[in-house]
Protein backbone atom coordinates (compact mmCIF):
# COMPACT_ATOMS: atom_id res chain seq x y z
CA UNK A 1 0.00 0.00 0.00
CA UNK A 2 3.15 2.44 0.67
CA UNK A 3 4.42 2.03 -2.65
CA UNK A 4 1.10 2.69 -4.18
CA UNK A 5 0.44 5.82 -2.29
CA UNK A 6 4.24 6.78 -3.19
CA UNK A 7 3.39 6.28 -7.01
CA UNK A 8 -0.05 8.36 -6.68
CA UNK A 9 1.35 11.46 -4.70
CA UNK A 10 3.91 12.44 -7.95
CA UNK A 11 0.68 11.77 -10.24
CA UNK A 12 -1.59 13.94 -8.54
CA UNK A 13 1.26 16.83 -8.42
CA UNK A 14 1.76 16.06 -12.04
CA UNK A 15 -1.96 16.80 -13.03
CA UNK A 16 -2.13 19.56 -10.59
CA UNK A 17 0.51 21.12 -12.57
CA UNK A 18 -0.53 20.37 -15.71
CA UNK A 19 -3.72 21.72 -15.21
CA UNK A 20 -2.43 24.80 -13.89
CA UNK A 21 -0.38 25.18 -17.08
CA UNK A 22 -3.55 24.55 -19.35
CA UNK A 23 -5.04 27.27 -17.25
CA UNK A 24 -2.46 29.32 -17.96
CA UNK A 25 -1.77 28.86 -21.61
CA UNK A 26 -5.65 29.27 -22.43
CA UNK A 27 -5.46 32.60 -20.33
CA UNK A 28 -2.58 33.68 -22.39
CA UNK A 29 -4.43 32.11 -25.52
CA UNK A 30 -7.57 34.39 -25.12
CA UNK A 31 -8.21 35.78 -28.66
CA UNK A 32 -8.44 39.33 -29.66
CA UNK A 33 -12.13 39.69 -31.06
CA UNK A 34 -12.82 42.60 -33.92
CA UNK A 35 -16.32 43.17 -34.96
CA UNK A 36 -16.83 44.68 -38.25
CA UNK A 37 -20.27 45.91 -39.47
CA UNK A 38 -21.62 48.16 -42.08
CA UNK A 39 -24.96 50.28 -42.70
CA UNK A 40 -27.44 48.79 -44.96
CA UNK A 41 -24.74 46.34 -46.91
CA UNK A 42 -26.80 43.79 -48.33
CA UNK A 43 -25.19 40.44 -49.16
CA UNK A 44 -25.25 41.26 -52.98
CA UNK A 45 -22.89 43.66 -52.75
CA UNK A 46 -20.36 41.87 -51.74
CA UNK A 47 -18.48 39.85 -54.03
CA UNK A 48 -17.35 37.03 -51.70
CA UNK A 49 -21.04 35.97 -52.31
CA UNK A 50 -22.20 37.83 -55.36
CA UNK A 51 -20.32 40.30 -58.19
CA UNK A 52 -22.22 40.71 -60.48
CA UNK A 53 -22.66 44.24 -58.84
CA UNK A 54 -19.63 45.01 -57.56
CA UNK A 55 -16.06 43.87 -56.45
CA UNK A 56 -15.10 43.97 -52.77
CA UNK A 57 -11.63 42.62 -52.84
CA UNK A 58 -10.94 43.30 -48.75
CA UNK A 59 -13.92 42.03 -47.98
CA UNK A 60 -13.53 39.34 -49.66
CA UNK A 61 -10.12 38.29 -48.21
CA UNK A 62 -11.28 38.19 -44.70
CA UNK A 63 -13.82 35.53 -46.60
CA UNK A 64 -11.51 33.53 -47.69
CA UNK A 65 -9.75 33.75 -44.27
CA UNK A 66 -12.93 32.96 -42.83
CA UNK A 67 -16.48 31.68 -43.46
CA UNK A 68 -19.53 32.61 -45.55
CA UNK A 69 -22.77 32.76 -44.36
CA UNK A 70 -24.74 30.83 -47.11
CA UNK A 71 -28.20 29.92 -44.85
CA UNK A 72 -28.73 32.32 -42.47
CA UNK A 73 -31.47 34.57 -41.18
CA UNK A 74 -31.44 37.91 -39.19
CA UNK A 75 -33.75 38.28 -36.63
CA UNK A 76 -34.18 42.22 -37.30
CA UNK A 77 -32.84 44.03 -40.04
CA UNK A 78 -33.67 47.95 -38.80
CA UNK A 79 -30.71 50.13 -37.37
CA UNK A 80 -30.77 50.11 -34.00
CA UNK A 81 -32.91 46.97 -33.31
CA UNK A 82 -29.87 44.85 -35.20
CA UNK A 83 -27.32 46.63 -33.21
CA UNK A 84 -29.53 45.40 -29.88
CA UNK A 85 -29.72 41.69 -30.90
CA UNK A 86 -26.08 41.67 -31.80
CA UNK A 87 -25.23 43.37 -28.16
CA UNK A 88 -27.55 41.71 -26.33
CA UNK A 89 -28.26 38.28 -27.97
CA UNK A 90 -31.82 38.32 -27.36
CA UNK A 91 -34.78 38.97 -30.01
CA UNK A 92 -36.26 42.63 -30.28
CA UNK A 93 -39.17 41.54 -28.45
CA UNK A 94 -37.09 40.59 -25.30
CA UNK A 95 -34.25 43.15 -25.37
CA UNK A 96 -36.78 46.01 -25.81
CA UNK A 97 -35.98 47.42 -28.75
CA UNK A 98 -38.25 47.07 -31.54
CA UNK A 99 -37.75 49.53 -33.69
CA UNK A 100 -35.61 53.30 -34.33
CA UNK A 101 -38.01 54.61 -31.98
CA UNK A 102 -39.51 52.28 -29.23
CA UNK A 103 -36.73 52.65 -25.83
CA UNK A 104 -34.25 49.97 -25.35
CA UNK A 105 -34.04 47.99 -22.17
CA UNK A 106 -31.38 49.39 -20.55
CA UNK A 107 -31.41 46.48 -17.63
CA UNK A 108 -30.05 44.30 -20.19
CA UNK A 109 -26.95 42.55 -20.17
CA UNK A 110 -24.67 42.97 -23.10
CA UNK A 111 -21.75 41.01 -24.23
CA UNK A 112 -19.24 43.41 -23.85
CA UNK A 113 -19.59 44.05 -20.45
CA UNK A 114 -19.10 40.05 -20.04
CA UNK A 115 -15.78 40.44 -22.01
CA UNK A 116 -15.14 43.29 -19.59
CA UNK A 117 -15.64 41.71 -16.93
CA UNK A 118 -13.36 38.84 -17.68
CA UNK A 119 -10.32 41.53 -18.33
CA UNK A 120 -11.19 42.39 -21.97
CA UNK A 121 -10.45 45.93 -23.00
CA UNK A 122 -13.19 47.24 -24.98
CA UNK A 123 -14.30 49.71 -27.44
CA UNK A 124 -16.88 50.90 -29.74
CA UNK A 125 -16.36 53.85 -32.61
CA UNK A 126 -18.81 54.49 -35.05
CA UNK A 127 -22.52 54.02 -35.48
CA UNK A 128 -24.64 52.45 -32.62
CA UNK A 129 -28.52 54.37 -33.13
CA UNK A 130 -29.49 54.30 -29.34
CA UNK A 131 -28.38 55.79 -26.76
CA UNK A 132 -25.54 57.33 -25.68
CA UNK A 133 -23.39 55.62 -22.77
CA UNK A 134 -23.28 52.30 -24.30
CA UNK A 135 -21.89 49.87 -21.46
CA UNK A 136 -18.89 47.76 -20.86
CA UNK A 137 -16.94 49.85 -22.87
CA UNK A 138 -13.75 51.09 -21.73
CA UNK A 139 -13.80 53.65 -24.69
CA UNK A 140 -16.27 55.04 -27.15
CA UNK A 141 -16.95 57.49 -29.89
CA UNK A 142 -20.21 57.23 -31.32
CA UNK A 143 -22.25 58.91 -34.01
CA UNK A 144 -25.44 60.25 -32.76
CA UNK A 145 -28.56 58.93 -34.19
CA UNK A 146 -27.61 57.90 -37.83
CA UNK A 147 -24.99 60.47 -37.91
CA UNK A 148 -23.37 62.63 -40.79
CA UNK A 149 -21.40 61.52 -43.74
CA UNK A 150 -19.28 65.34 -43.56
CA UNK A 151 -17.38 66.70 -40.79
CA UNK A 152 -20.09 63.95 -38.14
CA UNK A 153 -21.03 65.12 -34.82
CA UNK A 154 -19.58 62.52 -32.05
CA UNK A 155 -20.16 61.62 -28.57
CA UNK A 156 -17.64 60.23 -26.90
CA UNK A 157 -16.67 58.55 -23.30
CA UNK A 158 -14.11 60.98 -22.04
CA UNK A 159 -14.34 64.02 -24.54
CA UNK A 160 -18.35 65.02 -23.80
CA UNK A 161 -19.41 65.46 -27.59
CA UNK A 162 -17.14 66.77 -30.39
CA UNK A 163 -17.09 67.62 -34.41
CA UNK A 164 -14.65 65.95 -36.44
CA UNK A 165 -13.93 67.62 -39.57
CA UNK A 166 -13.82 65.01 -42.45
CA UNK A 167 -15.70 61.99 -44.07
CA UNK A 168 -17.01 59.62 -41.79
CA UNK A 169 -15.39 56.19 -42.96
CA UNK A 170 -11.99 57.59 -42.69
CA UNK A 171 -12.73 58.95 -39.09
CA UNK A 172 -14.16 56.31 -37.54
CA UNK A 173 -11.54 54.34 -39.06
CA UNK A 174 -9.04 56.51 -37.77
CA UNK A 175 -10.18 56.36 -33.87
CA UNK A 176 -10.60 52.49 -34.32
CA UNK A 177 -6.03 52.70 -36.14
CA UNK A 178 -5.45 54.92 -33.06
CA UNK A 179 -6.98 53.10 -29.85
CA UNK A 180 -5.54 49.96 -31.37
CA UNK A 181 -2.27 51.40 -31.84
CA UNK A 182 -1.72 53.97 -29.13
CA UNK A 183 -4.57 53.49 -26.42
CA UNK A 184 -4.93 49.89 -25.66
CA UNK A 185 -2.35 47.61 -23.82
CA UNK A 186 -0.96 45.20 -26.00
CA UNK A 187 -0.34 43.01 -22.97
CA UNK A 188 -3.96 41.96 -22.37
CA UNK A 189 -6.96 40.50 -24.82
CA UNK A 190 -9.00 42.95 -26.23
CA UNK A 191 -12.92 43.58 -27.96
CA UNK A 192 -13.30 45.91 -30.45
CA UNK A 193 -16.42 47.06 -32.55
CA UNK A 194 -15.65 49.11 -35.58
CA UNK A 195 -19.31 50.18 -36.97
CA UNK A 196 -19.49 52.26 -40.06
CA UNK A 197 -22.45 54.41 -41.55
CA UNK A 198 -22.08 53.82 -44.98
CA UNK A 199 -23.27 52.61 -47.25
CA UNK A 200 -26.84 53.50 -45.31
CA UNK A 201 -28.40 56.12 -47.61
CA UNK A 202 -28.04 58.93 -49.05
CA UNK A 203 -24.75 57.09 -50.39
CA UNK A 204 -22.48 59.90 -50.33
CA UNK A 205 -18.68 58.99 -50.84
CA UNK A 206 -15.82 60.91 -50.07
CA UNK A 207 -15.03 64.05 -52.55
CA UNK A 208 -11.56 65.04 -53.25
CA UNK A 209 -12.88 68.72 -54.42
CA UNK A 210 -15.10 69.25 -51.49
CA UNK A 211 -14.67 72.14 -49.23
CA UNK A 212 -16.38 73.97 -46.44
CA UNK A 213 -19.34 76.99 -47.08
CA UNK A 214 -21.55 78.44 -45.22
CA UNK A 215 -20.72 81.63 -42.25
CA UNK A 216 -18.18 79.28 -40.31
CA UNK A 217 -16.38 76.67 -40.67
CA UNK A 218 -18.59 73.17 -41.19
CA UNK A 219 -21.86 74.50 -41.78
CA UNK A 220 -22.12 72.68 -45.34
CA UNK A 221 -20.37 71.12 -47.69
CA UNK A 222 -19.61 71.95 -51.64
CA UNK A 223 -19.34 68.88 -54.37
CA UNK A 224 -18.44 69.37 -57.66
CA UNK A 225 -18.60 66.96 -60.67
CA UNK A 226 -20.61 64.82 -58.40
CA UNK A 227 -22.69 61.89 -60.17
CA UNK A 228 -26.37 61.48 -60.12
CA UNK A 229 -27.07 57.78 -59.03
CA UNK A 230 -30.54 58.23 -60.69
CA UNK A 231 -29.10 58.87 -64.38
CA UNK A 232 -25.67 59.24 -64.30
CA UNK A 233 -25.06 62.79 -65.57
CA UNK A 234 -22.70 64.95 -63.85
CA UNK A 235 -24.08 67.48 -61.41
CA UNK A 236 -22.10 70.74 -61.46
CA UNK A 237 -22.49 71.61 -58.25
CA UNK A 238 -24.03 70.33 -54.88
CA UNK A 239 -24.21 71.42 -51.18
CA UNK A 240 -25.33 69.69 -48.38
CA UNK A 241 -25.38 71.23 -44.85
CA UNK A 242 -23.74 70.42 -41.85
CA UNK A 243 -25.65 67.25 -41.29
CA UNK A 244 -25.42 65.82 -44.74
CA UNK A 245 -28.93 67.07 -46.25
CA UNK A 246 -29.08 68.39 -49.65
CA UNK A 247 -29.52 72.02 -49.67
CA UNK A 248 -29.17 72.66 -53.27
CA UNK A 249 -28.75 70.79 -56.59
CA UNK A 250 -31.02 68.85 -59.08
CA UNK A 251 -34.39 68.46 -57.77
CA UNK A 252 -34.14 65.16 -59.39
CA UNK A 253 -31.15 63.78 -57.41
CA UNK A 254 -32.45 65.34 -53.86
CA UNK A 255 -35.96 63.02 -54.94
CA UNK A 256 -33.61 60.28 -55.63
CA UNK A 257 -31.82 60.62 -51.79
Amino acid sequence: MKSKAKNILPILVLLIFGFQSIAQTSEEKRPNIIFIMSDDHAYQAISAYDNKLIETPNIDRIAKMGMLFTNASVTNSICAPSRATILTGKHSHINGKIDNHFPFDTANITFPQILQKAGYQTAMFGKLHFGNRPKGFDQFKILPGQGSYYNPDFITKNDGNIKVDGYVTDIVTDMTLDWLQNERKAEEPFMLMYLHKAPHREWLRLQPSWAAMGKGAGTGILIKDAKSLENGKTIDTLILDKTGTITEGPKSYRHFL
